[in-house]
This record gives structure tokens, sequence and C-alpha cells, in this order.
């Protein structure tokens, strides 16, 4: 029987100038029925640009110049175009990485799955209503018939990933490509989604291809994985074999650069450098993960590597295969005593509403943001602030830096109340406290330049400073993220994700603040990249030493870095302690779902909340 998804040899070029730079190289692979293929790596390994060759959704300029790509048998680089955007949505279904983008927001669901399945031929539209509305129900959603009146901006960031799994269900495809299915998700709806996706996988005896960064996930729900960098497979085998034991080098350090949730707290494996860059991989001879490697040697800057077969099933490209389980990762450094140290910020019986009124002409009604909430942090402790989107999380984050009032309590830095707009707290905030926001791409003004971006405090008032003054102070940002100084006269779109973010933390260390506010940070990010801004995080700390409000839905990454965790659930913190204590010993419900939804840093651990047989919330 032929298999599902068949690659041979697949080459994909981009051209750069007048050369041709394989983005994907010399690809093979077999996708059975029913079976689940995980490709893993970070970005630019070349994922997500294998979906795009099934689909033959290319970006300009890239082109497949080599091999074959088979669906059951027939090779989809030869078949007639209509023919292949016949199968599309069809025979082949799409699960995409954003629910809420992927979704047109001025139709209603029920329109859009109408449109659908008018797509796949179905004529009759009670049909075509009868069969959403089973798909609905068979995603898990609560009234399926009344969803289908809600627009997208209606439905939560879990929902509209269900729906979207639905519609790539509904024509019972034989293959489905699943990039990124729970990236942009709570923790809490990633088991829940995955566990969807392997019943209605087996339901319907399809084949799927699961795009994802997380390696944790992959060892829990794929059958085989293939490892992916610089767009070629360097390691391929069964997933839990291949995430217990890794083969290759990238794979190990991968690995390492995952905090562990059981177990001592370890050290997080940096990897130097980055992925290269197309360029760079147009003048790269021999291995080319060499540069970043531990293991290196002289032969691997001239030899490609070959796949060689390891074990049956298990294939690596690698010349030193046997010294690969030798790279470790250094011992954590400790982490300082905060516990007599006074406290620099403090909550007290804070109180956050908001007032939501239903289109022009609809009825007002208050929503509780944050409720009650008091805590307090120490000089140079890291406290973690946890749980679901609309949690109130990023709400406390707004009060602390005076982007909005409390209606009741108090906001106390250094033991005076701030929470009241005024020119003097606005002073007292800014000299002591400072944020790192999200998303380092639109933190930073595209038209500044480095230098002028970390020293934007520097610009006015007291602090105001001439050119010479900035450049010295940049210079000294600069090293202690990590970065070289030659970066100052750049601006942010030269510099990678990883860099820009170090950027974001350097800006916010230019005064010296007392506190931090450390909004989701490192969500989203390559776990190598991750690691960097951890260990970072923790240097930074045992250097200047600032306390910090890290602020995150990643347990594993709030387990390595904070001593403390405050747990936040409908707008109350429903519990708080050492990290430690409440991670082995969760109290409140809410706090027990969390921690159950990171999967298990042992491949070969079973998952309760990844069991099938329980029902998808």
């Amino acid at each position: 029987m032929a298999a599902a998804l068949q690659a041979c040899d697949l080459v994909v070029d981009a051209r750069i100038g007048d050369a041709l730079v394989p983005v994907i190289r010399d690809l093979s692979f077999e996708l059975q029925a029913g079976k689940i293929l995980g490709l893993i790596g970070e970005s630019g390994a070349g994922k997500s640009m294998v979906g795009r060759a099934v689909a033959q959704l290319l970006p300009q300029g890239f082109a497949i110049t080599a091999g074959a790509l088979f669906f059951e048998g027939k090779d989809l680089l030869k078949m007639p175009p209509a023919h292949r955007r016949f199968l599309l949505g069809r025979a082949i279904g799409f699960i995409p990485q954003a629910p809420l983008t992927a979704l047109n927001p001025v139709l209603t669901i029920g329109a859009q799955f109408d449109e659908h399945l008018a797509r796949l031929g179905c004529t009759s539209s009670r049909e075509r209503r009868q069969s959403a509305v089973a798909m609905l129900e068979a995603a898990r959603l609560p009234r399926p018939s009344d969803l289908l009146r809600c627009y997208p901006h209606q439905l939560s960031g879990g929902m509209c990933q269900r729906v979207l799994i639905a519609m790539a269900f509904a024509s019972d495809p034989r293959l489905v490509i699943a990039d990124e299915p729970t990236t942009a998700l709570d923790v809490t709806l990633h088991a829940p989604i995955i566990r969807l996706i392997a019943d209605m996988q087996r339901r319907h005896r399809t084949a799927v291809l699961f795009i994802t960064h997380d390696l944790r996930l992959a060892a829990q729900i794929c059958d085989d994985v293939i490892v992916m960098y610089a767009g070629r497979a360097v390691e391929s085998g069964p997933a839990r074999a291949v995430l217990s034991n890794p083969a290759h080098p990238y794979t190990r350090c991968l690995q390492l650069a995952n905090p562990s949730m059981q177990g001592d707290c370890r050290a997080l494996y940096v990897m130097p450098e980055q992925m290269p860059s197309l360029r760079q991989l147009a003048g790269m001879s021999g291995c080319h993960f060499a540069p970043r490697c531990p293991l290196a040697m002289e032969d691997c800057q001239r030899v490609a590597p070959p796949d060689q077969t390891i074990a049956p099933g298990r294939r690596a490209a690698c010349l030193h295969v046997a010294t690969t389980p030798s790279i470790a990762a250094k011992a954590p450094a400790a982490m300082a005593a905060s516990a007599a140290a006074r406290p620099v910020l403090a909550l007290e019986g804070v109180h956050k509403r908001y007032i939501v009124r239903a289109g022009l002409l609809g009825t007002a009604r208050i929503v509780t943001a944050v409720k009650n909430a008091s805590f307090s942090i120490r000089e140079n402790e890291f406290v973690a602030l946890v749980g679901e989107s609309g949690s109130g999380k990023s709400t406390i984050a707004r009060l602390l830096v005076g982007l909005e009032q409390p209606d009741a309590g108090r906001i106390l830095l250094n033991g005076e109340d701030v929470g009241s707009a005024s020119a003097r707290n606005h002073d007292l905030r800014t000299k002591s406290l400072q944020m790192v926001f999200q998303d380092p791409y639109s933190a930073l003004n595209p038209r500044r330049r480095i230098a002028s971006i970390v020293t934007q405090a520097m610009e006015a008032g007291s602090r105001h400073a001439d050119w010479d003054q900035r450049l010295a102070r940049t210079r000294d940002l600069l090293a202690e993220v990590g970065l070289p100084s030659d970066l100052a006269t750049r601006f942010p779109h030269q510099l990678s994700g990883g860099q820009r973010q170090r950027i974001n933390i350097a800006r916010a260390l230019c005064t010296l603040p007392t506190v931090l506010i450390a909004d989701e940070i490192v969500s989203g990010l390559d776990v190598s990249i991750q690691a960097q801004l951890l260990n970072l995080l923790a240097r930074l700390r045992a250097e200047l030493g600032f306390a910090m409000l890290f602020i995150s839905h990643d347990l594993s990454a709030v387990r390595f870095l904070c001593s403390r965790v405050l747990v936040m659930y409908r707008g109350e913190i429903v519990e708080e302690g050492p990290t430690e204590t409440v991670f082995a010993d969760p109290r409140h419900s809410h706090t027990r779902a969390l921690v159950s939804s990171v999967p298990p840093d042992n491949p070969e651990a079973p998952w309760p909340a990844f069991d099938v047989a329980q029902p998808t919330v």
C-alpha cells in the first residue's frame, strides 16, 4: 500500500541574487496512513517549508528544483494544477498556527464552515449545516448550533483552534498538515487540542504531518520524528527513542536547552550564534551545524556528513555520533537568598474593573479584571505570575507601570504609594520600575538606531545626557546583555529575534531599576533563544541585583528562574508559595490543571492529560 505522503530527495531552492541556495536539501521520508510524523527544529530549519511545498504555496523566489513528492503514490509535482487544487482541502487538510488570524473576522463561523463545505461539493444548505454541527460537536465544542452564529472574535483562541480542526477533518482527509497548532494557545489547552487531533486522526485513520518546536509535545503525540537543521534532516526515527537518547548533537542541544519540570533544576545549554541565514548557507561547506556544535572537529568543517543508520529505523547525519552523549550543560549558578530582604514592590487589596458595552447601544456591564490582589516582591527576588489568558496577569503589569490606575487598594514602591496618576508618582516609577515587553518586534522603534533605543531613558528630565555619555552607556548595556558593541549603529530590523529581545532587556536596565516587569518575554521563542534569555536574566540578577515580576505561562521557565510563584485565576491570586512546593504539591484545582498540562520531561513517561480516554474539555 502506498504511503499517504512520501518525499524522495526533495530539494527546494531560493534565489539569492544570482545564486540558488537550497532551503530543503535532499529530504526523504514516508508517512503511512494512520501515523503521525513530527518535524521539529528551530525557526528557519525548514519545517513549515515542507508543508508549503505539499500545498504548492512556496514564497516568491522559492521553487522545488529536484526530487519527488508523492501523495498516495501520485507525484504532486507532476500533477496538473487543477487536480492538485482539488486535493487541497479535500484529501489534504491543513491546521494553521494562529487560529485568530486564520479565520475571517467579518464572517460568522457558520458562514465560513458553509463556504468550506460548499467547496467540498455539498450542494444542500441543510446538509452543510448538519455536517458543520456534527463536526463542531465532534471537536467537543459546546452548543455548536449557537456557535455557528458567532464571529471569531467572540470565541477564545482554543475554541477557534477547535473550529479549524473540525474544518480540516470535515472532508474525511487522508492527510492533515498541522503547523504549530498549539503555539498560540494557553498551556492548559495544549493537552485537549493535541488529544483532539489524535482522536480525530484515529477516528478517520488520517496521516498527520505535525510541525512543532516543542520536543515534549512531539514525544507524546508523534509515532516518528524528523529533526531538521538548515533545511536538512539531521536525525530521524521513532519519536520516543530519538528524544530519549539523541544521536545528533543538535537534537541533544535542543533537549538540554529545555528547562526541566521534574528532578533537580539543571542549567540550560546555550547554543552559540543562530541558525544560518540563506546568504550564509550559500557560502558554507561541510556540516552546517558545525559552527554551533560543541563537538565540532576540523573534518566537520570540510566534509558534509552522510546519513548513517545507527539502529533499526534510526538515522543521523553526523561524523561523531558516538560522542553526542558527552554534551552537557554547565552547573547552574546559585540563586541569591531574599527571605531577609525588604519588600521593594507590594500590592495591597488591589481591584480593577472595566465597563464593557456590547456594541454602540448595547447594555453596559462591569467586568472585574483584578480582585483583591495582594503580594510583595523583595530585593533581588524573582517572582512568577502564572495563569491562563484573561486571568488578569497583564492587567496587574499595566497597573504596576502606571498605564492603568487601581479602583481600590494600594501599590507600594519602596514603601511609597504610587497607585494614583501624578507627576511625582510617574517619576518614582520611571526611576525604580521598568517593563520588558513581550513582542520585541513591535516594542522597538524601527526608525531609531540601537544606541538611541537602549538609552532612550537618558533623553529628558534630570537624566538628560549628551550623545557621548549615551554611547558609553550603550557599550556597557550591550556588554551586560552579551551583545557586541558594533550593534549600536544598527536598526532593529537588522537583528534577530533573540537579539531584539536582549535589546529590549538592555533598554529596561538603562536606569538601573529596582524592579523589572517581564511580560511573556520568552513566549513563542525558539527553545535555543529562550535558553539564552533565561540564562541571561539569571546572570544579570547575580551581577546587578534587581527584582523581577516574571509573567509567563511556561511553567518550566518559571521553575528555572523564579524562587516564588503566584497563580492567578479569574482575576484572583488563588495560590502562592515557593515554586518547588507549589509545583510539587499544588493545592488549588487551577494550579493542578496548569501543572498537569506540561508534558513530562521523560519522553517514555506517560502524560495523564493526554490520555485519549479522557473527555476533551
